[in-house]
């Protein structure tokens, strides 16, 4: 087998970046080791970016998201039980849109086999060769027989434990972790939204988020310890503790009911440099994690998409090779901008082990200045909706 550029990793990086390729003419592979109802049963976060928007509306799969997505002008944060909105809008003229990752996904893989382009699910056994020469390769397992995909470039969209960052050598790959001591329970419920705009929530008894996809599916999360399980939190615990961390006239109006789906994610910020080597990219969760605070994940890999799609198509288009030798500087110049801005975010709204009365006050007065300040309020919009490509 034979392409021009082979996409390790069938999630929305890695079909994003198949579909953008694929209009500019540029023929390309997708190796996914899960099964499409696999990966579409992952629940992720859905807050896009207004550059995010941008680029899925050029990748021509923005229809369906321009119908039923939410145009969010602006958020709620809480603190000492009243809450106060940072008006996008207002502040920089720009907004968010609330459309789930799984949605995003469901629509580039839709689009992609309308087009014909090559997709192969189940695939195992996956290795990278000669990526540092002019002729690499990738070798995999499917259907039970193994086959060679030879190509000119290599897109790592594998996510965190794919072999992509892996094939980078160690001596090369620097990689800077921090691992939180929290992590988020998730419920999923078939309810109306408890606000029509998020509501970031800090309180002493720990950080709450109340989210939405739909006008009846609301997204609901509170902080909990790395200890807890899932089955230490029955439906009726969670609505109680959620209650508590939230305003008192959100939590009165709040409608609750039976979870369809409940996960504990833990937090992490995770960046590996580079984000090329040789002839392979990486992008998205193989390249950088960050922790949900602020919805910075699914955008930033929108915009690794955004700098190799630009890359490769000057360099088949024009032979230009400067964009592919910058892509890893010009990636992570953004990256390590939203995880500041989500290490931020995650510090000032959640409770940490050792946090004493102290923090807890100096936390409520970062807030008290955000509502205050409208220099903070709109650094704080420009971060959220998303910094220029």
């Amino acid at each position: 087998m034979r392409t021009q550029v082979a996409i390790i990793g069938g999630g929305p990086a890695g079909l994003l970046l198949g579909q953008l390729l694929h209009n500019a003419g540029i023929d390309t592979v997708i190796l996914e080791k899960h099964s499409r109802s696999h990966v579409l049963r992952r629940i992720r976060a859905g807050v896009l970016e207004q550059g995010t928007v941008d680029l899925l509306r050029e990748a021509g799969v923005g229809a369906r998201m321009d119908r039923v997505g939410f145009t969010h002008n602006g958020v709620y944060l809480a603190f000492k039980n009243s809450s106060f909105r940072i008006d996008f809008k207002e502040a920089i003229g720009r907004s968010v849109t609330v459309y789930g990752q799984t949605e995003v996904t469901r629509d580039l893989y839709d689009t992609r086999a309308a087009a014909g382009a090559q997709t192969l699910h189940g695939v195992s056994d996956v290795e990278l060769h000669d990526v540092e020469r002019e002729a690499p390769y990738v070798t995999f397992t499917h259907d039970g027989q193994g086959h060679r995909l030879d190509c000119d470039y290599i897109a790592g969209c594998d996510g965190f434990h794919g072999v992509s960052r892996k094939s980078i050598p160690a001596n090369i790959l620097i990689e800077y972790e921090k691992i939180y001591p929290f992590g988020w329970l998730g419920v999923l419920s078939e309810t109306p939204p408890a606000s029509d705009e998020l509501i970031y929530a800090n309180s002493d008894r720990g950080f709450a988020l109340a989210s939405m996809r739909n006008a009846n599916l609301s997204r609901y999360y509170i902080q909990v310890p790395l200890s807890d399980t899932v089955e230490d939190w029955s439906d009726a615990a969670f609505w109680d503790e959620l209650r508590r961390r939230l305003p008192v006239a959100t939590a009165e109006a709040m409608q609750t009911g039976p979870s369809i789906e409940k996960s504990i994610a833990p937090l992490r910020s995770f960046i590996s440099e580079p984000m090329r080597y040789g002839r392979l990219f990486i992008c998205g969760d193989a390249a950088h994690i960050v922790p949900p605070t602020g919805a910075k994940g699914l955008n930033l890999a929108a915009s690794d998409v955004h700098y190799l799609y630009q890359a490769l198509s000057r360099f088949y288009r024009h032979q230009d090779v400067a964009a592919i030798a910058t892509y890893s500087h010009r990636a992570l110049r953004r990256v390590w901008h939203s995880v500041r801005f989500s290490w931020t975010m995650t510090n000032l709204l959640h409770r940490f082990p050792e946090q004493t009365m102290f923090d807890q006050r100096l936390q409520e007065s970062e807030l008290a200045f955000l509502k205050s300040s409208k220099a903070a309020q709109t650094a704080f919009a420009e971060n959220y909706t998303g910094l220029p490509f």
